[in-house]
C-alpha cells in the first residue's frame, strides 16, 4: 500500500479571496482563544519537569511512584483523547472545549493541593483527560474553521501555543525555584499557575462560534453558513457551504461515524492504520523524555540542579523558535518531506546524545555537548515532526468521524507517550542513558521507513477534496 503520490490537485474555485479585514480579524481571535487549550496542554505536560525533584522530597517519591506521577497524566490523556473526540463529534467542538477548560482548572487545582502521592496521581489523571481532549478537539476545531490555504498555518498555531506553554512552565519553574529556594511546597506554586489560562479559555470560548463543518454534519446548514460568513467573504462562504453540505449528505447516507466504520469500511480502516502510524512516529522519537526528564538528563550530564533548571529553559526557547520556523515552512513545502527531514534530524541528535554521554568525561564539556544536542533534537522535533503530526491527524479523517478518528489515533499517541514516560527512568537506571538513546535511534529508523512508504500528502487540498482523494486511494 504505497500512497506517496505528492501531486497537487487543481486549486478549487473556493480558494480565491481572503475576505475583508473584519473577517480576518475574527479568524485571528478565534485562533487565539481556542489555542489556549494548547497553552494548557504545554504547561501541564512541561511543568512536571522542574516540579518533580521538589515533589519527590515532599511526597517521598520512589523511582516507581515518580514514573506513576509523570505517566498518570499520559494515561488520562489517552482516555481523554478518544472520549474528547467522541464528545466533539456528538456535542460539538465548542461545547467540548468549554468542558475541557473546567477539567483543566479542576485538575490543576487538585495537583496543587495534593497531600499525598495517591491524590497527586488521581489529579494528574484528571488533568490528563483535559490534555488528551484538547490535543484532539482544538486542532480539529481550527482545521474545520480555517480556509484551506491557511489551514496549515492556523492549525499549527496550536503547536506554537503548546511549546509556548512548555517554555512558560520551564521559565516559571526556574524563577519560582530561585525565589522559593529549598522551602517546602515550592512545587505547588509551579502547578497552580495553570489555573489562570483555564479560566481564560472557558470565558473566551463562551463567545466563539461552533465549527461550521460540525454544524453541517448535523444538517444545520443555515447555522453553518452563518459561521462561515464570520470567517469568509459572502461569496466564498456560500461556495464552501455547497461543497461541505454535499459531503455531509454523502457521509450521512453511508453512516460514517464510529467503531463500526473502522471494522467494516476498508478505506476507513486503512486510513486509521496510517493515523496510528503517524501518531507513533511523533512519540517514538522520545521527545517527551526531554520534556519530562530534561532537567534530570542535564543533571546526569554534569550540570548542578539549579543550573540544569536554568539550562532547560534553552529547550523551551528553541521549541518556540523552531515552531515559528515550522509554521513558515508549512506554507511553502509539502507535509510528508518535512516529516521525513524531522525524523532524520531527531535520530541523528539522539545518536550524538548517546555517544557524548558514553565517550566524554563528566564535566562541563559533556554537559554542554548534551545540551547542544537536546536543543538540536527539539529544533527538528518541534520545527517539523510535531506540527506536521497534529496537522495531518486533524486533516485525514472523514468529516462525520473527524473528532472520533483523530481521537482514536491520539489514544495510540498518548499510550506510546505513557509507556515511554513510565519506563524511561527504569531504562536509564538499568541500561544507562547512552544505551537508552541508542534504542530510540533504532526505532527512529523504523519510523522513517514507515513515513516514506505509507504517509500521504495533504497540502493544498480542501478537507472535502482530501476526503474524496483518500477515499479513492484506499478503496
Amino acid at each position: 500500500m504505497d500512497i506517496t503520490d505528492d501531486t497537487k490537485p487543481t486549486t478549487p474555485a473556493t480558494l480565491v479571496d481572503d475576505g475583508p479585514p473584519a473577517v480576518r480579524r475574527r479568524l485571528r481571535v478565534i485562533t487565539v482563544i481556542a489555542t489556549f487549550g494548547g497553552l494548557l496542554f504545554g504547561y501541564d505536560t512541561g511543568v512536571i519537569n522542574g516540579a518533580l525533584p521538589y515533589m519527590t522530597d515532599d511526597l517521598g517519591l520512589t523511582p516507581v511512584t515518580e514514573g506513576m506521577v509523570t505517566s498518570s497524566l499520559l494515561l488520562g490523556a489517552a482516555l481523554g483523547a478518544v472520549a474528547g473526540g467522541r464528545l466533539s463529534d456528538a456535542r460539538g467542538r465548542r461545547r467540548t472545549i468549554l468542558t475541557l477548560a473546567v477539567l483543566f482548572f479542576v485538575g490543576a487545582l487538585g495537583c496543587t493541593l495534593a497531600p499525598t502521592t495517591a491524590v497527586m496521581v488521581v489529579a494528574r489523571f484528571v488533568l490528563g483527560l483535559a490534555v488528551g481532549g484538547a490535543s484532539v478537539t482544538v486542532p480539529v476545531y481550527l482545521a474545520e474553521i480555517s480556509p484551506a490555504e491557511r489551514r496549515g498555518a492556523l492549525v499549527t498555531r496550536n503547536e506554537l501555543m503548546i511549546v509556548s506553554g512548555q517554555l512558560l512552565a520551564f521559565t516559571s519553574n526556574a524563577i519560582i525555584a530561585r525565589v522559593g529556594g529549598e522551602s517546602g511546597g515550592v512545587w505547588r506554586w509551579m502547578l497552580v499557575i495553570a489555573t489562570l489560562p483555564a479560566v481564560v479559555l472557558w470565558f473566551g470560548m463562551l463567545v466563539m462560534p461552533e465549527s461550521p463543518r460540525w454544524l453541517a454534519s448535523q444538517s444545520r446548514f443555515s447555522d453553518a453558513l452563518e459561521v462561515l460568513r464570520q470567517v469568509r467573504s459572502r461569496q466564498r462562504a456560500e461556495a464552501e457551504l455547497s461543497e461541505v453540505s454535499a459531503l455531509a449528505v454523502k457521509d450521512e447516507r453511508e453512516k460514517l461515524g464510529g467503531w463500526q466504520d473502522i471494522r467494516a469500511v476498508p478505506w476507513v480502516r486503512r486510513l486509521m492504520f496510517v493515523g496510528f502510524g503517524i501518531a507513533i512516529v511523533q512519540q517514538i522519537t522520545g521527545v517527551n523524555t526531554i520534556m519530562y526528564y530534561g532537567t534530570q538528563i542535564l543533571t546526569d550530564a554534569g550540570f548542578a540542579a539549579n543550573s540544569a533548571l536554568t539550562a532547560n529553559i534553552a529547550n523551551g526557547v528553541i521549541s518556540v523558535l523552531a515552531t515559528f520556523v515550522g509554521i513558515w515552512l508549512l506554507g511553502r513545502v509539502n507535509r510528508r518531506p518535512m516529516l521525513m527531514i524531522g525524523q532524520l534530524g531527531t535520530t541523528a541528535a539522539l545518536l550524538l546524545i548517546g555517544v557524548f554521554s558514553l565517550a566524554l568525561p563528566a564535566g562541563d564539556g559533556r554537559a554542554y555537548a548534551v545540551l547542544a544536542m537536546t536543543v538540536t533534537f527539539l529544533a527538528f522535533q518541534q520545527g517539523a515532526i510535531s506540527p506536521v503530526t497534529w496537522l495531518m491527524l486533524s486533516e485525514i479523517f472523514p468529516m462525520r468521524m473527524r473528532g472520533f478518528g483523530m481521537g482514536v489515533a491520539a489514544v495510540v499517541l498518548w499510550l506510546t507517550n505513557f509507556v515511554i514516560g513510565l519506563v524511561f527512568p527504569s531504562l536509564v537506571s538499568g541500561i544507562g542513558i547512552s544505551n537508552t538513546f541508542f534504542l530510540f535511534v533504532a526505532v527512529g529508523l523504523v519510523s522513517l521507513t514507515f513515513v516514506k512508504l505509507y504517509v500521504p500528502e495533504t497540502k493544498g487540498r480542501t478537507l472535502e477534496t482530501l476526503e474524496a482523494e483518500l477515499r479513492a486511494r484506499f478503496s
